[in-house]
């Protein structure tokens, strides 16, 4: 079931050396340290642990707090700072997806790091360090006897041997994960794809020598998304011929120079294009969503959307937009799931969620948030979906807005909200149905009793026949639409909106069934009255001479 609208793969523009920002401070080793450990736990906490991986999340957004002044180019931090953004909203979704949004963020912080640490070195600043030389060999997964090589090369002042170095063994993460894909629409083809993409992104200033460009990349993963296997079984053969032939012209390290490579006074990445073959880097896009054929819902990969290019002339957006989002998402769910369509509600309450991890932190940290998170969460697993779940969600954030502002909550959105964890789904048509079929019951014993000659009986029965019909309609179609939902099956699915509980649409047609029960019932028990001798003189009901009479008439 694809869960979000398939976005088009998009490429940022390069950066050119106007992006970049002179910045006499050196990039925060222990931030990025910590950016990088939290990502990586939050990737593990989520098998487990939805609330354990947002926690996660907020350490590691604290730490790129502290890491964002120390980084030099602009729309690489535009692009981390999405990609985090992405991460949140990604948590709301399968753990597949938080790993592909943290593929891009790990991989756009290598990107920063090698710039700015080839940089120091060219220009001699503090970022030319052993320390952040060790750092950088680290997560590029050197060797502790390549380590000792790059740092011997630094400290003669031989810059393109250590970018040769770096590039090679990133090139080999690619080459592995490229190994690692196959032409298939599956979570793990999906994601060896992304891994391959985000050490690209490293290595592109020196993909000259295999032709490759990270657009090569992006088109896989858009046919990989749309599912083209036969297209994506050529690009991949290509992206790998193309790597072999990257890696063969890295196989021998540059000629050792007299002297130290000439400091500059470039700031940022100008100084890091000292190495061979440099290029101005791009930024991929995180891809789009994977429907694997063959997994089940629970393992499909929906990635979120990609980080949006910094543009001045848009302004940045304030909480009080965030929060409309989020109000925005869940009535368009609330607009689909009232005229019968549970899909495209849970693929706006996918959009909810991401919206929602967006929201200012003044809610984030409000008692409620996490319960509100697992509410939208479970909303969009669940079948039925109806309206009046949705409305207990926009209760929930309503409440969540005025706690979080100090003022006094709505006791029954807080009601609806817990009636809707408990008594929805499958539980809630069983139940229906359960009564629907124990309507008959009765209505027969009512005929049992006392017969169907008798006018006033019938119209009493009739009366209560119309009474019991909101709960008939209710177990009857509401059963099928679940049946429906489950299978797939358009017809059925749209049979709750046959309920008397769907929409407003309904209430005029539950008025009349009110005003004829209550007239015939009326009518009946007048009459009754009246042959009783309650009402005015007593009648006697027309009745059929050669039928026998009721226990009423012999009275």
């Amino acid at each position: 079931m694809i869960r979000s609208s398939v976005h088009r793969l998009m490429l940022l523009g390069a950066l050119g050396l106007g992006m970049t920002a002179p910045s006499a401070q050196a990039q925060s080793l222990e931030a990025y340290s910590a950016l990088a450990a939290s990502l990586d736990a939050a990737v593990r906490a989520r098998a487990n642990s939805a609330g354990a991986a947002l926690a996660q999340l907020d350490a590691a957004q604290a730490a790129f707090t502290r890491l964002e002044p120390t980084l030099r180019n602009r729309q690489l931090t535009t692009g981390l700072r999405g990609a985090l953004e992405g991460a949140r909203g990604a948590l709301a979704r399968t753990p597949a997806e938080l790993e592909a949004q943290v593929l891009l963020a790990r991989g756009l912080m290598r990107r920063a790091l090698y710039d700015q640490t080839l940089a120091g070195l060219s220009g001699g600043t503090p970022e030319g360090t052993p320390t952040q030389l060790g750092l950088l060999a680290r997560e590029f997964g050197l060797s502790n006897e390549a380590t000792t090589a790059l740092k011997a090369d630094s400290a003669g002042g031989q810059l393109p041997r250590v970018a040769w170095r770096l590039q090679r063994a990133a090139v080999q993460k690619v080459s592995a994960a490229l190994a690692a894909s196959r032409p298939e629409q599956t979570p793990a083809s999906y994601l060896n794809l992304a891994r391959a993409t985000g050490w690209f992104t490293v290595v592109q200033d020196a993909a000259s020598g295999g032709g490759l460009k990270v657009s090569q990349f992006g088109d896989a993963l858009r046919q990989l998304t749309g599912g083209d296997t036969a297209a994506l079984n050529t690009s991949l053969t290509t992206l790998r011929q193309g790597t072999q032939t990257l890696a063969s012209s890295l196989a021998s390290a540059p000629a050792s120079t007299s002297a130290p490579a000439p400091a500059t006074h470039a700031t940022g990445e100008a100084a890091a294009s000292t190495a061979p073959g440099a290029t101005p880097p791009t930024i991929p896009a995180a891809p789009s969503p994977v429907t694997p054929a063959a997994t089940s819902p629970q393992n499909q990969v929906t990635p979120p959307a990609p980080p949006p290019a910094a543009s001045p002339a848009v302004a940045p957006s304030t909480g009080t937009d965030r929060t409309a989002a989020v109000y925005s998402a869940l009535g368009r769910a609330l607009s689909a799931a009232g005229h019968g369509d549970p899909v495209g509600a849970r693929g706006q309450l996918t959009q909810a969620q991401s919206a929602l991890a967006r929201v200012p932190a003044a809610l984030r940290t409000a008692q409620g948030y996490d319960a509100l998170v697992a509410d939208v969460n479970a909303a969009q697993t669940r079948s039925p979906l109806r309206p009046g779940d949705v409305q207990a969600l926009i209760g929930g954030l309503s409440n969540l807005e005025r706690r979080a502002a100090g003022e006094e909550i709505s006791a029954l959105d807080r009601a609806s909200l817990g009636v809707s964890r408990t008594f929805s789904g499958w539980l809630r048509v069983l139940v229906f149905a359960l009564l629907a079929g124990l309507c008959a019951v009765p209505l027969y014993l009512l005929n049992l009793a006392f017969g169907g000659r008798n006018p006033y009986w019938r119209a009493i029965a009739v009366g209560l026949a119309l009474l019991l019909m909101p709960v008939f309609l209710e177990g009857l179609f509401g059963l099928l639409g679940a049946i429906g939902d489950v299978a797939g099956v358009g017809a059925l699915r749209g049979a709750s909106n046959l309920t008397l509980t769907q929409g407003t649409y309904a209430l005029p047609v539950w008025a009349l069934l009110s005003a004829l029960a209550i007239g015939l019932s009326a009518y009946g028990f007048r009459g009754l009255c009246q042959q009783f001798g309650l009402l005015g003189r007593r009648a006697d009901p027309a009745i059929p001479a050669s039928q026998s009479l009721d226990w009423d008439e012999d009275l």
